[in-house]
């Protein structure tokens, strides 16, 4: 691992009831390097800004957590070097299903985390944002 991680878990563990499995931790420890501050990340395209066609949890997530990939490729680093994401649902109901999704994309990685439940976002349609944070060590 590229950062020092205190205390991985898996949410299979702390969470058995909800059919969760995401690498996390309790803490993440990086010297030297790049941060990357990413700015909420929504189910949009990130060129044209425009929204994705799809209501599901699932395909919102999908495009949030491709869009977080993509943006720490181009500042050059890797999703291995994320360290942080705070996760803002509008509706507790999606959570599994969208951490479900988010686990996929995190797999190995165990970055910090912390999930909010929020009126709203910037659009209606908007199930999802994640915003994160990453780290590209020297």
């Amino acid at each position: 691992m590229v950062h020092t991680r205190i205390r991985p878990f898996n949410t299979r563990d702390t969470y058995p009831e909800q059919k969760l499995d995401n690498d996390l931790c309790q803490a993440v420890v990086s010297r030297g390097g790049a941060t990357i501050w990413l700015r909420g990340q929504c189910p949009q395209d990130l060129d044209t800004a425009q929204s994705i066609a799809s209501h599901d949890p699932v395909a919102q997530t999908h495009k949030v957590m491709q869009n977080i990939r993509q943006l720490i490729e181009e500042a050059g680093g890797e999703m291995e070097h994320l360290v942080k994401v705070v996760v803002y649902l509008t509706d507790v109901r999606h959570r599994e299903a969208v951490y479900r999704t988010m686990g996929e994309y995190i797999r190995g990685v165990h970055p910090v985390s912390t999930g909010v439940v929020v009126t709203a976002l910037a659009r209606p349609e908007w199930l999802v944002e994640i915003d994160a944070t990453a780290v590209i060590p020297d």
